[in-house]
């Protein structure tokens, strides 16, 4: 009983959280069916959430308290199009590292292929110039979690620097060591593209020659899941193994999207090294809508609104109301979803943290497009978006919050 009571006051003192406050997913559940059920069968459902309760102090800090639901980062789950997020961050913190006369955002990145499984990139007809760039390929990212944006700046880097940032910043339970839907294995993953970097004129800035990893990345605990898969079309009755695919905990997303809105609350040493006007343009994108995009610019019936904001609109295809803003990544595949946010109502001063796994296939196959994330788990993702929104809607602040940063034109 001592050593129980005593790991529960760690716990408390870990995440900040004061016993006196209420603990969500305990009251009011009946109205949320779906979130009733998932919470209620967490093995199946592999669910674990993270909230963040946020308060400010006299000066407007940020003040946060901690709920962990099931929250284990030594659990692995497909992190998905998640991984793109640190991606997109740290290739801002590469090109400030050049120090080069000229490279910006904007230059031109020419992208070229040395070997069999390697595709160049020499154009982009989605962006204003025809060309394709680093600010470009983090818009896409951001805006869609276009596959290939994210792949051309996984290249770029190659996974020993993003893997070294990302243990710097204490973010120790991530492993990125993959292009997403691209068929790659672990020897081809270790091997990065060609690229120059050049002005409107065709002048080289920048070049970097065919680079290679020779550090051998694996999950911890060589994970296995499901009880069958599909490869290249044909059955196969064995569980599907992810070692050399990505992995990114749960805490460590929600901890890249804290670091982002709120990177003073982070030891210099943990924070992204980034200037403010490329914070600034992350949190543009992360929180922009498709439709408000002239480049990229996207179908608004294909890429509504709520295409990847889970949380609250996961399941309407309706436009999202003004005053909300959602500020986030998301994650869709082999039956898991994943979504870190924050979650911003500036007409009633509701702010919020939260970040969520679950995974919908019932039948445990893995690749056979059947799985419950149009029926179980869009809906979850819905019903605890709006449980934690009514929530934190009703609790009374001591100190209201400042939302005014976080309001962009968007529209520009």
């Amino acid at each position: 009983m001592i050593r129980r009571i005593a790991s529960l006051l760690l716990l408390l003192w870990v995440f900040g959280c004061q016993p006196k406050d209420p603990v969500p997913f305990q009251d009011g559940l009946n109205d949320y069916p779906t979130l009733s059920k998932v919470l209620g069968d967490p093995e199946k459902y592999q669910v674990q959430v993270l909230f963040t309760r946020i308060d400010r102090n006299e000066h407007g800090k940020p003040i946060f308290t901690y709920f962990p639901l099931h929250v284990d980062d030594t659990h692995y789950f497909y992190p998905a199009s998640t991984v793109k997020l640190p991606i997109a961050v740290l290739a801002l913190e590469w090109l400030e590292e050049q120090n080069t006369e000229g490279l910006t955002l904007e230059t031109i990145m020419l992208t070229d292929s040395v070997r069999p499984s390697q595709v160049p990139a020499l154009v982009d007809s989605s962006s204003q110039s025809g060309l394709p760039s680093v600010g470009h390929y983090i818009k896409k990212i951001l805006l869609v979690s276009d596959n290939d944006a994210s792949n051309r700046l996984y290249e770029l880097m190659g996974m020993d620097y993003i893997n070294r940032k990302l243990r710097e910043k204490g973010l120790d339970h991530t492993i990125i060591m993959q292009r997403l839907s691209f068929p790659a294995g672990p020897e081809e993953n270790r091997n990065f593209n060609p690229i120059r970097f050049v002005d409107k004129s065709g002048k080289t800035i920048l070049e970097l020659p065919e680079r290679q990893s020779d550090s051998v990345y694996v999950v911890p605990g060589n994970p296995k899941i499901g009880k069958a898969h599909y490869q290249k079309g044909a059955l196969v009755e064995e569980p599907m193994d992810f070692s050399f695919k990505n992995k990114f905990a749960l805490s460590d997303l929600h901890g890249v999207v804290k670091r982002l809105i709120f990177p003073e609350s982070f030891l210099e040493s943990e924070r992204f090294a980034i200037n403010e006007k490329h914070r600034e343009f992350i949190l543009k994108y992360m929180s922009m809508f498709p439709a408000e995009s002239d480049y990229p610019n996207y179908d608004p019936v294909e890429y509504y609104d709520g295409f990847s904001k889970f949380f609250k609109f996961g399941t309407s295809k309706n436009p999202i109301p003004d005053r909300f803003r959602i500020f986030n990544k998301t994650g869709w595949s082999y039956g898991y979803l994943i979504d870190g946010s924050y979650f911003v109502d500036f007409e009633n001063g509701v702010e919020f943290f939260v970040s969520a796994v679950g995974y919908f296939n019932d039948n445990q196959t893995l690749n056979d497009d059947t799985y419950e994330t149009d029926s179980i788990g869009l809906p979850f993702f819905t019903e605890l978006g709006e449980y934690l929104y009514q929530m934190e809607l009703k609790r009374k602040k001591q100190i209201p919050a400042d939302l005014q940063r976080f309001q962009m034109d968007w529209k520009k």
